[in-house]
């Protein structure tokens, strides 16, 4: 007679689990997290793959780290993400909005890597074998060595691992797959997280890299519990809009590279072509004598980028004035009024402010302050700020403009787009610089009344 099963409750979080549900999880202090599962501590066989032989401590002196075993894609972008590569047996997690892209890139980065002569495992569970087909004919994906796999049950996909010994594993979704011994339905905490666990220790057993692509809430983060983003080496983030044709692969968390990196890819007929130079897509739409338009260089990971903010002052209609943004912290936004209203005297408190980064880009950096008080002041004034001119620095509460790091790379970014002139904190001590003539400030009146008068 089969025993009676054992609930607990566990933290969507952190993982915590105890006997009684609670509102708050004692753990992690994060509040309404804790759902209710089937304990599995009793499971002697929670992961069946066990390892051959018993590992061993192992001095990290005598480690050999083999930096050269790294796979390439042949997609120079993902490759940069990934820290020059693919390394053997790392666990990378993909997620995004639904029909962002995630499933067109991962085939081909599979074709490219199955035409290397690796074998590469597609695991397509939420289509059919055709459907999967057809996509890749579309864009062109083909290879003896890539083969398809519908299929959500873990332990078939399992026998078809140790049956192919593939190099390439990918899973299209996480979300999709299930345990037979767990009861919860696929999706839930407790499956994602032994699915995702067992991968894992599969993974680093028999060297396989593997992909996971994640579906992703209605705040933009992955489902599943927070444990599954801690278990993977790489976690990659598709951002964009879906009637867009660009897309951006953004980096939080990388263990065999940096992280911050972005990379942009722009969606066609034949799948996701990779953009090369940034700076020049966000500025092919500028209009050149906007009031209210500033070019900024920011720097996302190790690459220069040029991105225009843009601001509209109005007369309000209501007794509280909005302030909106896009692409940057409204908090910030809200500071920077706060120091144009102290500061310059400018009277903002009846008038509605509207700033956006153009392209749809998102920057968290402080460099962008000065840029976006000077495009406040361009569209409450009418004035025109030089449209030649790029503006770098962050802004203090006092009104004093302060520096910010790799200012010469930023200069250098902006000299290659054509730009001659650049407003740059005064303590970064900058002359003419990649030939761009650098203006030293030292307070936000001086910015203003050096730019708009």
């Amino acid at each position: 007679m089969k025993s009676k099963e054992k609930i607990v409750w566990c933290c969507a979080e952190c993982g915590h689990s105890q006997k009684k549900w609670v509102g708050q999880c004692p753990q992690c202090q994060n509040w309404n997290t804790l759902h209710e599962e089937v304990d599995l501590q009793a499971i002697s066989s929670r992961f069946s793959v066990a390892p051959s032989t018993p590992a061993k401590p192992i001095p990290i002196d005598e480690v050999e780290a083999d930096e050269t075993s790294r796979l390439s894609t042949n997609i120079g972008e993902l490759d940069r993400l990934l820290g020059g590569g693919i390394v053997r047996g790392s666990l990378i997690l993909v997620g995004g909005d639904p029909g962002i892209g995630k499933s067109t890139l991962l085939l081909q980065a599979s074709c490219s890597l199955a035409r290397q002569g690796l074998i590469v495992l597609y695991v397509c569970g939420e289509e059919s074998v055709m459907q999967t087909s057809l996509r890749a004919k579309r864009i062109g994906v083909s290879s003896e060595n890539l083969f398809l796999f519908s299929e959500t049950h873990l332990g078939a996909i399992k026998a078809q691992i140790e049956k192919l010994s593939p190099d390439i594993l990918i899973v299209d979704s996480i979300q999709i797959l299930y345990k037979p011994e767990i009861p919860s339905a696929p999706g839930s905490v407790s499956q994602v997280r032994e699915t995702a666990a067992e991968l894992m220790h599969l993974s680093k057993r028999r060297n396989l890299s593997t992909f996971l692509i994640g579906h992703v809430t209605k705040s933009g983060e992955i489902a599943g519990p927070r444990v599954l983003e801690h278990l993977v080496d790489t976690v990659l983030y598709f951002e964009g809009d879906r009637q867009h044709n660009y897309r951006l692969m953004r980096v939080v968390k990388n263990r065999f590279g940096s992280t911050d990196e972005i990379a942009v890819f722009q969606m066609g007929k034949g799948g996701l072509a990779e953009i090369p130079n940034p700076s020049e897509i966000f500025l092919e739409e500028r209009m050149r004598g906007s009031a209210g338009s500033v070019i900024i260089p920011t720097v996302e990971g190790s690459r220069p980028i040029l991105i225009e903010v843009q601001a509209l002052v109005t007369d309000t209609a209501f007794t509280t004035p909005s302030r909106r943004s896009a692409g940057l912290d409204s908090n910030r936004l809200a500071l920077l009024l706060a120091v144009l209203e102290k500061r310059v005297g400018y009277q903002l408190h009846s008038r509605d402010v509207f700033v956006s980064v153009a392209g749809g880009f998102k920057i968290t950096e402080p460099a962008i302050d000065l840029g976006v008080i000077l495009a406040v002041a361009s569209s409450l004034t009418n004035r025109l700020v030089d449209p030649d001119t790029v503006v770098i620095g962050e802004v203090g509460l006092a009104g004093e403009v302060r520096t910010v790091p790799r200012i010469e790379e930023r200069l250098k970014e902006a000299a290659h787009m054509g730009f001659s002139k650049a407003l740059v904190p005064k303590k970064s001590r900058l002359g003419e610089t990649f030939g761009i003539e650098c203006q030293g400030i030292e307070r936000v009146e001086e910015a203003i009344y050096a730019t708009i008068g």
